[in-house]
């Protein structure tokens, strides 16, 4: 993924980056100054970049970093141990992952705490090519495995103004 920042420079995931701004998406730190991280950095780094930078929330897996593609400790045990660092510290974190890692997630013990947002990224493109009638199911892993039952929502009502954050809103991050 390559972005452009407010102070005008450019990066790639290529590279472990941290930047600050304001969280735009409509989660419960909707508003609160943030520290973007992408990839995995040492904990005390972050605490210490969140302290200068007067954040109390912190952002794991930014610009699409997250990297695990198997549920298995040792992809996650980094996640994991960044993440319960901050969360132990007092800080607000939110974890992006894509949709095929929730159950890794869950075993992780991370969504046990108040402070955590699981940020779970479902990626649906050209969602206005899909009609009116598109329905997104949210399912389980199997037939009554651990959901109560399924819930099927219209697309077309998930794409509500309030909750739509166009991309020139993340624009006006810059890279500490």
């Amino acid at each position: 993924m390559d972005r452009e920042y407010k102070n005008g420079n450019h990066s790639s995931i290529n590279g472990d980056i941290m930047f600050v701004g304001t969280e735009v998406e409509h989660t419960p730190a909707y508003g609160m100054q943030t520290l973007f991280v992408t990839g995995i950095v040492e904990a005390s780094l972050v605490i210490e970049k969140a302290k200068e930078q007067n954040c109390n929330h912190i952002y794991l897996g930014a610009n699409m970093s997250f990297n695990v593609t198997d549920n298995t400790e040792e992809q996650w045990s980094p996640w994991e141990n960044m993440g319960k660092a901050l969360l132990k510290s007092g800080l607000w974190v939110t974890l992006d992952i894509d949709i095929s890692q929730v159950e890794g997630l869950v075993e992780t013990g991370l969504t046990e705490y108040n402070q955590f947002i699981p940020m779970i990224s479902a990626k649906l493109p050209y969602i206005d090519l899909l009609g009116y009638n598109a329905c997104l199911k949210i399912d389980d892993k199997d037939f009554d495995a651990s959901n109560p039952g399924v819930w099927v929502h219209r697309v077309h009502d998930l794409k509500a103004k309030e909750v739509y954050t166009p991309w020139d809103k993340y624009k006006d991050d810059s890279i500490v």
